[in-house]
């Protein structure tokens, strides 16, 4: 097809002109000061196999970076194991072996317990976007920071992308009941494993990418992890059958971005700037795909797996453990009361506004797609 041809005005030729002198002028400004420094290069790694949908949320961090700073600061994200077993990279990257990392605070709740209360647990009940308002407006990052300085710990964090409610387990066999649960050997993490305990389970606290190794080998009997797109690309419906949804073990959890102390305070200012609103962005960006991503790959699953909702029951078990669990290490981790209380207060109030405002949004569903309605 022949591109159609425009006529132009001369005062329109004049304003082209003027135009792609001023481009040119500020090609010869900002953008070639920038361009003409030396990138500075990170290697970061992340707590995720390569093939998981949460390394792709770190790539998708370290791509904001890179785009966002025009190329002067260039972030490589590398998977899990790839410099330090996924557990251990808050360490590397405070000692420097690391410049940054991409996982979860819970991860490193065996320094401090107080730091599993950011992401296990039922958070007073609140979700894992009010989770995030506490940390960044009611207290919580100040409270994460002086744990870190207390375990000397050389990183500075931030919390982004607010992640869905998490199922309760995968299931060789059906659960309905207490009773199904006991003596199992099931994989969790974080203080999440106190309470999958105080309802009978055997807990082996293993990463992502062994623990579909583990269910095959007959190692551990039931698992979580997280959501549909991680669960199915770790290949859980190719060894547990049975799926319950639904849970308050890590229903409000966040992902952890951590930068070297020293490296990060090197970083002119406005490089610092760009990095903060890129976790922003991230954090909108990954609650978005992840809706996408996680509704498509449920509904891949439907026909290999039994999808259920979590007894009440159950529910009501693992708030009454959690309860427990807080008194307890409240009662001896100054901290970790410190913390609770802070979230309590918050969650107190913002759940309050939450739980009398929002719609029911299941009502509305059930009117457009319950039964006699089109899917």
């Amino acid at each position: 097809m022949k591109p159609e041809v425009r006529t132009t005005s001369p005062a329109s030729h004049s304003r082209r002109r003027f135009l792609a002198g001023a481009g040119g002028a500020a090609a010869l400004g900002f953008p070639m000061i920038a361009a003409a420094q030396k990138p500075l290069t990170m290697r970061w790694q992340s707590s995720w196999p390569a093939n998981d949908i949460f390394h792709e949320y770190a790539l998708d961090f370290a791509a904001r970076v890179n785009a966002m700073s025009g190329g002067r600061l260039r972030i490589e994200m590398l998977p899990a194991g790839a410099v330090v077993k996924a557990f251990d990279l808050i360490d590397a990257v405070s000692r420097g072996r690391l410049d940054g990392g991409h996982g979860v605070v819970t991860y490193w709740h065996g320094k401090n317990a107080a730091l599993g209360l950011w992401g296990s647990g039922a958070a007073y009940g609140m979700d894992a976007n009010t989770m995030l308002a506490w940390h960044h407006y009611g207290g919580g990052r100040e409270l994460l920071a002086e744990i870190y300085r207390s375990l000397k710990l050389e990183v500075v964090s931030f919390l982004y992308g607010p992640m869905p409610t998490q199922p309760f387990g995968w299931f060789r066999k059906p659960v309905r009941k207490l009773a199904d649960l006991r003596g199992l050997r099931f994989r969790t993490v974080g203080l999440a494993a106190e309470m999958y305990q105080a309802l009978g389970v055997e807990v082996n606290p293993l990463p992502a990418a062994e623990i579909v190794p583990a269910l095959d080998r007959d190692i551990i009997d039931a698992a979580e992890f997280n959501n549909a797109t991680s669960d199915l690309e770790l290949g859980l419906p190719d060894v547990a059958r049975h799926c319950l949804l639904q849970s308050f073990h890590q229903s409000a959890e966040q992902f952890e971005v951590t930068f070297n102390r020293a490296r990060f305070e090197a970083l002119p200012e406005e490089l610092r700037a760009i990095v903060r609103h890129a976790v922003e962005a991230a954090s909108a960006d990954m609650s978005w795909k992840a809706i996408d991503r996680y509704s498509r790959d449920y509904l891949k699953m439907q026909d290999k797996v039994r999808f259920g909702k979590t007894p009440d029951a159950l529910l009501r078990r693992q708030l009454e453990a959690w309860e427990r669990i807080v008194a307890g290490k409240s009662a001896e981790n100054p901290m970790f009361r410190k913390v609770s209380e802070s979230m309590r207060a918050f969650a107190a109030r913002a759940c309050r506004w939450q739980n009398d405002t929002l719609a029911d949004y299941k009502m509305a569903y059930r009117h457009f797609f319950g039964p006699g309605k089109r899917g």
